[in-house]
């Protein structure tokens, strides 16, 4: 394994590895409507350590029918099982052709991106809608934003604009590669001192027309 494969896995073990040490915390007081969701979330955050320890280098893909709605709310959901403010605005049924650890791992670190920029208590919105040929998961903050002058850079790797947070600038660039495995792009909006806007756009499955 390279060096470049060992500090992609370190990094993007540690929100499935979070979200475990979080289920396991809740699951003792929990009812048993809200353990079988906790189960659900264990599931994925096993089959997303399954999959990194196997290929953390991101070349495999195992492409099925998902639903992109279904994985973004997973996602928050665990966010904000570990104390992250998440607020899901899922539209109607939005269906890919895509790997659902690999989108998992994108929207997580969207998710936790956006988290880390955003001022304590202040939480962050993920919105799925589609629009003609094309899904969407955005993820909105309300942090300092970034100069246009760094929009394209932030998805280089181990490219980060602050040493203010811990980080390994690797997070995005993760995120960009997914993407564009799946013929999709990530793209963002942002406004210094008010925040930025995340979006993981893919195509629409065939037959979802």
């Amino acid at each position: 394994m390279t060096r470049s494969s060992l500090a992609v896995l370190a990094h993007e073990l540690r929100s499935p590895v979070a979200a475990l040490v979080v289920i396991a915390g809740a699951y003792a007081e929990a009812d048993e409507t809200t353990r079988a969701r906790l189960r659900a979330l264990a599931l994925d955050a096993a089959t997303s350590i399954e999959r990194l320890l196997g290929d953390p280098a991101l070349t495999t893909y195992r492409f099925e029918r998902v639903d992109l709605g279904e994985i973004a709310t997973a996602a928050a959901t665990a966010a904000a099982l570990g104390g992250g403010v998440v607020e899901v605005m899922s539209a109607d049924t939005v269906i890919v052709e895509g790997d659902p650890a690999r989108l998992r791992q994108a929207i997580d670190n969207l998710i936790e991106n956006a988290l880390g920029h955003s001022p304590p208590g202040v939480g962050v919105v993920v919105e799925t809608h589609r629009a003609s040929a094309n899904a969407f998961v955005v993820v909105t903050d309300e942090g300092e934003g970034i100069a246009s002058v760094d929009l394209e850079r932030i998805f280089e790797s181990g490219v980060r604009l602050t040493t203010r947070r811990p980080g390994s600038g690797l997070g995005l660039a993760v995120v960009r590669e997914i993407a564009r495995a799946h013929e999709g792009e990530i793209e963002v909006e942002s406004v210094v001192g008010h925040g930025s806007s995340f979006r993981l756009v893919l195509p629409v499955a065939s037959g979802e027309d």
